[in-house]
């Protein structure tokens, strides 16, 4: 069963790259199966559509980001500073995956949308009730910034446009 799950890992690794070079429309099946040198059925095998791929891929990817943000110890002052750290940490490990994760809201399609937004409102829960544990007042609105603050060092690295980060400090 190892190297079954070997390879299931070995197609999720694979379309994390693609999804985030050529996005979800331009990725296909068939690009995967040849990246990961199997068949096109064999990656049916494991997923039964495109869709369902990419919400593998995007699952491994927002758990990771719920996992780091949740697992944060730093003292209330130093809470979202802290957590800001661990996803640059993130995208510097995983940026691949950050690149898919901040595109995938624009995919049109509706059980994707609907997907996608499920994933961003558990992250947000999650990131207010750690606030909110921590004491810092008007978590929701806090939180809202947080995630909107990634989003912005995420285009920041993908356009290369650090300028967008006035308030970095190197």
């Amino acid at each position: 069963m190892a190297g079954r799950e070997d390879r299931k890992e070995q197609i999720i690794d694979k379309s994390v790259g693609l999804f985030a070079e050529l996005g979800y429309y331009k990725t296909t099946t068939a690009m995967v199966a040849k990246a990961v040198g199997v068949t096109q059925p064999y990656v049916f095998h494991f997923f039964k559509n495109k869709e369902e791929l990419f919400k593998a891929v995007n699952d491994r990817a927002m758990n990771r980001i719920y996992e780091t943000f949740t697992q944060v110890e730093a003292p209330p002052d130093r809470l979202m500073e802290t957590m800001g750290h661990a996803f640059i940490q993130i995208m510097e490990a995983h940026r691949d995956e950050i690149i898919m994760v901040m595109q995938a809201h624009a995919i049109s399609e509706p059980v994707i949308r609907d997907y996608v937004r499920e994933q961003f409102q558990i992250i947000y829960e999650a990131i207010v009730v750690k606030f909110k544990s921590a004491g810092i007042l008007n978590a929701e609105e806090a939180a809202s910034q947080f995630i909107g603050t990634g989003l912005l060092i995420t285009v920041s690295e993908v356009l290369d446009l650090p300028q967008l980060l006035c308030f970095k400090s190197k």
